[in-house]
């Protein structure tokens, strides 16, 4: 899909050099997984202690 976008220069130069990219896609691709992937890790930290599995380990291990 083609898209036109006014992205400052000097930004996307930077993350070129800092991600060792080639091109322009290729930059603004890996900038839009990373942010996806941190915004699904921040949604997996909301249940961080409160998901409760009842898990017998001496069970599990068969002790």
């Amino acid at each position: 899909m083609r898209t036109t976008l006014d992205l400052p220069n000097d930004l996307l130069e930077e993350a070129m050099k800092v991600t060792h990219l080639e091109t322009k896609t290729k930059v603004i691709i890996t900038a839009l997984e990373e942010l996806i992937r941190k915004s699904k890790i921040a949604e997996l930290k909301n249940f961080k202690g409160t998901i409760d599995l009842n898990i017998d380990l001496n069970t599990l291990r068969c002790r």
